[in-house]
């Protein structure tokens, strides 16, 4: 989205600020199939939706995933996630394709159960747990397929742009929950606790920043920053505006990890930061996506990694650039997955391409997580910048390369 239109948009938003909390990415999947003769029966349902199980714990040989169940018919389905005792696995999605239609963070072990529910039409799915000895479990949903854009190229291209604006809601809700609990945590005087709750609520804004820069509140012109919801939340130290000062996320974090205190300063930042992404809560809801949003997007998220995470940049106290990293491609890639069926019909070659290309370059962030490290990967020291920065750039960079052309096809469609 241009910054004009984002301006445009930010100055229509209700004057009424409201909250909203994450249960899920969720929505219909527009995939179809048959289910597996060997499927699983569905368990059985409650309030009209079928009930899933997934059970996290540690094992022999790894920390495991188990579904009570791998297949369900076609409507409301509710996934329970209870992590028994498994360390190494802190998230869990319901994947159709590349799109995340539902997951749950931050999974401590002995930590209650969790749920989100989903309306599903019948197809093939995936229930991905990263770290888990098997990560990707099959799951067939049985019946009716969801019905799939039987139109043009562009209605199928516009669809999955409107649909990617709930994707956008739910993860800038998400970050809101996230940075109250870092206040919290700040708050209390709790410095490990704001630690962790700093890296938990950071990967949100990565996967969507591309979405939200320039905003402006009302009554400010674009160039004053006092006005800049993207400066106020995500300003880093090499790009202070004096007349502003420091706000937002990396001034915590030059507090929580630099300094390693917490001062009343601290607290200060925590409110206006809490402050903030409540109000980019309900601007988000105002936006609507053009399908060349969403490549472009994905394609300065990707710039993003080059420029600032690959760099070191962004994380300057706390070295979690890994983490943000991820934030940043899996943003792309879920943007680029809701292109995808119309990109399908477009070029099949570039959008297999693509495909192939996100998949290598998250076989590459495999080897840097760390479930025991702080955000789940290891922390970017420049020694590890040293060595690996490289062959970090030169993977995105192929990725990068072909997300670039996506834009113009979209839109001469």
């Amino acid at each position: 989205m241009s910054r004009s239109m984002r301006v445009r948009a930010l100055l229509t938003a209700l004057g009424v600020l409201t909250t909203v909390g994450l249960t899920s990415c969720g929505g219909d999947d527009d995939s179809s199939g048959n289910a597996s003769p060997d499927a699983k029966s569905s368990s059985a349902s409650s309030g009209g939706a079928a009930q899933v199980a997934v059970t996290l714990a540690s094992g022999g040989s790894g920390d495991t995933c188990t579904l009570d169940t791998d297949s369900v018919e076609a409507g409301p389905v509710t996934f329970t996630v209870t992590n028994e005792s498994a360390t190494g696995i802190t998230e869990v999605e319901l994947l159709s394709g590349l799109k995340i239609l539902g997951e749950k963070e931050n999974l401590a072990p002995g930590l209650g159960p969790v749920n989100f529910t989903l309306t599903l039409g019948g197809g093939d799915y995936e229930i991905y747990c990263p770290g888990a000895t098997e990560e990707s479990l099959p799951f067939t949903v049985t019946g009716e397929a969801s019905q799939s854009t039987g139109g043009s190229t562009q209605q199928a291209l516009q669809e999955g742009a409107t649909e990617y604006g709930t994707y956008v809601d739910t993860q800038v809700s998400a970050m809101l929950d996230g940075v109250k609990k870092l206040q919290d945590a700040i708050d209390s005087g709790d410095l490990a606790a704001a630690q962790e709750a700093y890296a938990q609520s950071r990967v949100y804004y990565e996967r969507i920043e591309s979405d939200v820069e320039g905003f402006v509140l009302p009554g400010f012109k674009p160039t004053d920053n006092n006005g800049n919801l993207d400066y106020l939340i995500d300003m880093r130290a090499s790009n202070i505006d004096p007349a502003v000062g420091w706000h937002g996320f990396h001034a915590i974090e030059r507090d929580l990890f630099g300094r390693e205190k917490i001062t009343a300063g601290t607290k200060k930042y925590a409110a206006e930061l809490t402050k903030n992404v409540t109000k980019l809560v309900d601007v988000a809801k105002t936006l609507t996506y053009a399908p060349e949003d969403l490549a472009n997007g994905a394609a300065g998220l990707l710039e993003e990694v080059q420029a600032n995470k690959i760099s070191g940049e962004e994380e300057a106290f706390s070295h979690i650039d890994l983490l943000d990293f991820a934030g940043n491609v899996e943003g792309a890639k879920e943007a680029f997955a809701y292109l995808q069926p119309g990109l399908e019909q477009i070029d099949p070659e570039l959008t297999a391409t693509i495909t192939d290309r996100f998949d290598a370059v998250d076989d590459m962030l495999d080897d840097y997580r760390d479930p025991n490290a702080l955000g789940g990967y290891v922390l970017y020291t420049p020694a590890l910048r040293k060595t690996d920065a490289n062959k970090l750039s030169q993977s995105v960079q192929a990725l990068q390369d072909s997300l670039s052309r996506l834009a113009e096809k979209v839109a001469t469609a």
